[in-house]
């Protein structure tokens, strides 16, 4: 039930960071769920792969490597989702600044914590 929250979360951001920053579009909301299960899937299986390829560079930039991995995935995202278009690599970064920011919010609010101390 988490997973399906958060994707609907993550749709509605979509949405709406699209018709608020400029070089980022999406067609529909049903390209925004598209959008929003694909960043799902390449977050759980691409990124941790990337992240690990790129640890000296992570390392020696302290993380800031970690943005340039985010906006890679964004960019992925839209060569995989027709009716999603990153016009380039700085929309790329600044959308997923914004969308991670704005799902942490979501997601502290909602009372969906990662860190489960409950046994």
């Amino acid at each position: 039930m988490k997973f399906v929250l958060r994707l609907l979360i993550t749709t509605v951001l979509v949405v709406v960071l699209c018709k608020i920053l400029p070089g980022v579009y999406v067609q529909s909301w049903t390209q925004a769920l598209w959008v929003a299960a694909v960043l799902a899937v390449l977050n759980a299986f691409l990124k941790p792969f990337l992240v690990f390829l790129t640890l000296p560079a992570t390392v020696i930039t302290m993380g800031l490597f970690l943005l340039v991995i985010n906006a890679v995935i964004i960019m992925l995202a839209a060569y995989f989702v027709n009716g999603f278009k990153v016009d380039g690599f700085w929309y790329a970064l600044i959308f997923s600044v914004v969308l991670s920011f704005a799902q942490s919010i979501f997601n502290i609010s909602s009372g969906n914590n990662t860190s489960n101390t409950n046994y």
